[in-house]
Order: C-alpha cells, then structure tokens, then sequence
C-alpha cells in the first residue's frame, strides 16, 4: 500500500490500511535506536521543523530525535523564540516558513483546528503534535502500537481510559483510533469531565473508575487538563485522587495481565500511585515514550515519499 496522504491531521481521517501501513513502518524503525550510531541516510537533505505553541517534553524531542536519526536538518522554534511575541499571526508564520522551503511542518497549537488551517495554507506536509482539546494522533498512534506489541492485537481487548475525558485529545484519537482497530472502549471520569455525548462514539461511559476497569486488558490513565479548565470544575486534587486514582487496589479489578499506560506527564498520587507507575510487570509508560520516537520517524518517513 501506497502512504498518499499529505498531512496527519487527526486519527478520525485515517483508515485501518492506513494506521497498519504506519505502525508497520514504525516497527521497521525500532531497530535503529538500538544500534551504537542511531542514525541512517533516509532523509538526507530534507527539513523538518517543529513549531510548538504550547509546552512539550515528550512529543517535541521525540519528533526532533526522530527527524535526527533520519538524518533530516531539523529546527525548533517555541512561541517564546518567535516572532509570535512580536504580534505575528500563525498564518504570517506558517508562510514565512513556507517561504524557506522544508518539507514537514509539525505543529502543536492551543486551538483545536490550526494544524488543519495550515494545511490548506502550505505546500508543506503538517503534522498534528496535538491541537487544543481537538486530537494528538502521534500519541495515539505511539499507544496502538504499544499495544499491539504488549497484548499482541488490539481487536477484540477491553480497553480502559480514565480520568479528563472533556479536555484529552489523547482520549479523542484514542477513541477514533482504538475502535477502528477493533477494540472495546470504556471511559470513567467525573461528570464534568464526560461530555455529554461522548457515547456517540461507539464507547461506554461511567462516573466511577471501579464500573470501568473490570476485565480491561489495557487501563489508561489521563492527566487532568488544569490548563484548558476555564473554571475549577472538581472539589479538590485531594478528592479526585480519592475516587479516580490507580492503585494496588483497584487495579485487581482488571485482569491480571492487564497492562496501564499513561501518555505523560504524570501527577504521581493524583491520577496514578507511584507503585503502580512504577511496577515494571504492568506500567508501559516508558515503553509508549519509546514507541514514540520510531512513530514519528514513519510518519516523516512516509510524508516525504519514502515508501515509493
């Protein structure tokens, strides 16, 4: 199968063949980070640059890693560093930088919908490094495939996330993506943190986390989004710990080689005990930081024409 998509925009857009082309590739990948020079020609005299509006530790340096090990030039640019600063609009810096001629863009913006203005702007390929409380497809990609390493498949296992489901555009391409491939989705958070119509993605939902994680072959922990909550909308951190936090406890409800992820940056305590984050026989958080960066080395791959 042939990669003929210009951008990554959103998991929603991409099929099944599409999303198997990419984790396939990106198992090709893995194998580079291993050796004693990580680094291979594939994209010799390609430019990629990394354009974040909003904090990154994670997507940002695996996305520079990744362009690196391909040996790509790759630029950083931060809101702060830019011209932003100065009052120059996202379209006035999307075209300066069109005007320089690289090959991928890869942008993350707090409003939902920008990589997608951009595209329709640019020549260049853009990629999704998540958008407002819209979709972060890299990170859900990076989770299929964690999955499909840990469990093996993804169609047919239970499927847990948990906590700030109103403002993750983790949980949304995880949504999107995780039932495409065939996987049994349920949610639990508080009310405020449901939207009202999330059922109508072919998901269950509950209010309290012990409804959700019976039997679930993979739980996902959240962090809650103090940053896109325009008002405090849960009593305290104290009490969702209380009733929404993972621990020895409550993960005996799901099965016994049930694996828990959380895409990062953890608040140990509040969404997550440390025992847990940390118990080596079921956490994967690591493991998705991993998958990460041979993620994004596809996706720039395939973007720029490698697979012809």
């Amino acid at each position: 199968m042939k990669f003929e998509r210009k951008d990554i925009l959103g998991i929603s857009e991409l099929s099944v063949n599409e999303i198997n082309l990419i984790l396939e590739t990106a198992e090709s990948f893995l194998e580079i980070s291993t050796r004693e020079i990580k680094k291979v020609p594939t994209l010799r005299g390609k430019t990629v640059i990394n354009l974040f509006f909003e904090a990154s530790t994670r997507t940002r340096t695996s996305f520079e890693i990744a362009g690196k090990r391909l040996s790509a030039d790759t630029i950083n640019i931060s809101a702060s560093t830019s011209s932003v600063v100065k009052g120059e609009t996202l379209i006035d810096t999307a075209r300066n930088l069109e005007a320089m001629n690289p090959d991928v863009i890869v942008i993350r913006h707090s409003a939902a919908g920008a990589p997608h203005l951009l595209a329709t702007l640019v020549k260049q390929s853009i990629i999704n490094a998540g958008d407002g409380a819209h979709e972060h497809p890299t990170q859900a990609l990076l989770d299929m495939m964690t999955i499909k390493e840990k469990k093996g498949k993804i169609a047919g296992l239970k499927i847990a996330i948990i906590g700030d489901i109103t403002h993750s555009r983790v949980a949304r391409s995880n949504i999107y993506g995780l039932t495409k491939m065939g996987a049994e989705v349920v949610l639990a958070g508080p009310s405020t943190m449901l939207p009202r119509d999330i059922e109508q993605m072919g998901v269950k939902a509950y209010t309290k986390l012990e409804d959700a994680i019976p039997d679930a072959d993979v739980v996902m922990m959240l962090r809650i989004q103090l940053e896109r909550q325009k008002q405090n909308i849960f009593p305290s951190l104290r009490e969702y710990s209380q009733r929404y936090c993972l621990h020895s406890r409550n993960i005996t409800l799901a099965r016994k080689d049930a694996i828990v992820m959380h895409p990062g940056p953890i608040n140990r305590g509040v969404e997550i005990s440390p025992d847990i984050a940390d118990d080596s026989s079921r956490s994967v958080i690591l493991d998705q930081v991993n998958k990460g960066v041979a993620v994004r080395m596809a996706l720039l791959y395939l973007l720029t024409g490698g697979n012809e």
